[in-house]
């Protein structure tokens, strides 16, 4: 399976455009959803979507209790999601959760034979989530290099990040060239079950600001 790689899709627009580049480069792709006990769990039903409308081979959702340990917004439902721009590391940072989707991509990628990894993330617009970060993704490609048997054979999956040094903008312009339906994303923090954004959270702000610098109109669903 030289040609497969595992992506991660959150259901969200930066995962979707991810999926969509690996499969412009002419990847075999396998979807990876995770439900970690994230508060908009609609973005899993939109990730379902995507994965079909894309092209993915094979679509799974794994299932992670980062709701168990808590310390974020997103997975602790007395803390309230921001809407305002915060100082420093937000409490929308979940703790460890890039490291973890990794780890499950990685494992997955393995045992499939694929050697390539796709993840969404973006260091311009990340809110200071240190997972996010070009630092924190070259540890992980070392780690998967030390920590597999893939790596010890010299095999090790190529972790990639291609929209990682983009704009949101930038992001949405190559989305809209591969044919992305934004639509049918959910990027809120806190969506309702129908997949309806709040027009106020972080997500929400930086969602809206790139669709207006793309100068595209803005296909997300409000409440």
């Amino acid at each position: 399976m030289a040609n497969a790689a595992v992506v991660l899709l959150s259901g969200g627009l930066d995962s979707a455009t991810a999926l969509a580049v690996a499969r412009e480069f002419h990847f075999d792709c396998y979807a990876l959803s995770v439900e970690y006990g994230q508060r908009h769990r609609a973005e899993l039903a939109a990730a379902a979507r995507i994965a079909r409308v894309l092209g993915a081979r094979e679509h799974r959702t794994m299932r992670v209790d980062l709701a168990g340990i808590g310390g974020s917004a997103l997975t602790d439902l007395r803390v309230p999601v921001p809407e305002g721009p915060s100082a420093g590391i937000p409490i929308t940072y979940v703790p460890a959760r890039n490291t973890l989707l990794l780890a499950l991509a990685l494992g997955w990628a393995e045992v499939l034979g694929a050697r390539d990894v796709f993840i969404g993330v973006n260091v311009l617009d990340s809110s200071g989530y240190p997972d996010c970060r070009p630092e924190f993704l070259a540890a992980f490609q070392a780690l998967a290099a030390l920590a597999t048997r893939a790596g010890v054979e010299g095999q090790a999956a190529r972790i990639h990040a291609p929209l990682l040094a983009l704009t949101k903008a930038q992001i949405i312009a190559t989305g809209m060239r591969l044919g992305v339906d934004y639509a049918a994303t959910v990027s809120c923090y806190q969506a309702d079950e129908a997949g309806r954004a709040c027009g106020r959270c972080d997500a929400c702000r930086l969602r809206r600001a790139g669709f207006e610098s793309a100068g595209v109109a803005d296909p997300t669903r409000y409440r």
